[in-house]
């Protein structure tokens, strides 16, 4: 039976972990940054995704595929942000069950003030540990592993259905 494994090799591995702890380590120093803001990283992801949406709002169902968050915990997340008067649930016009999730203008301020300190963050624990032509790298590659991940309509609702919708 397990013959079939296609094991990782040793310098497979050795990345492999790497990247799983780099990541989470990456991820816990952008959260932590964004804590002064009272946010977290995923909120501010959702804020942040929300002010580049054509009118600033988007479908529920799709942000929790930009985002990858079931639509669940969008919903809780959208609950935290909507109590603080940065986004609104709006039904979706001419569809029934849709609601779409608007950023606000207390919203659209709250983004501004976090930006810079998320950027600073971003660039603090990720570019300054890297080199331009790895960044570069790293990105092709998220872009590969993305686009084979879930970037089509069928492939993201797979994602929102193994996310626990």
């Amino acid at each position: 039976m397990t013959d079939d494994v296609r094991w990782l090799s040793p310098a497979e591995q050795v990345s492999w972990r790497a990247y799983l702890r780099g990541q989470r380590l990456l991820e816990v120093a952008l959260d932590r940054d964004l804590q002064t803001h009272g946010v977290s990283l995923s909120e501010y992801e959702i804020l942040s995704m929300l002010s580049e949406q054509p009118g600033r709002r988007e479908r529920m169902s799709e942000l929790a595929a930009l985002v990858v968050q079931s639509r669940s915990r969008l919903t809780h997340t959208a609950n935290r942000l909507e109590r603080r008067g940065w986004v609104q649930r709006h039904p979706v016009p001419g569809d029934g069950r849709g609601v779409e999730l608007v950023l606000t203008d207390a919203g659209v301020e709250a983004v501004v003030a976090m930006a810079p300190v998320h950027v600073e963050s971003v660039r603090r624990h990720w570019l300054d540990a890297l080199s331009p032509e790895l960044v570069q790298a790293l990105g092709d590659a998220m872009t590969r592993v993305r686009d084979d991940n879930g970037t089509s309509q069928q492939q993201r609702a797979e994602v929102a259905r193994v996310c626990g919708d």
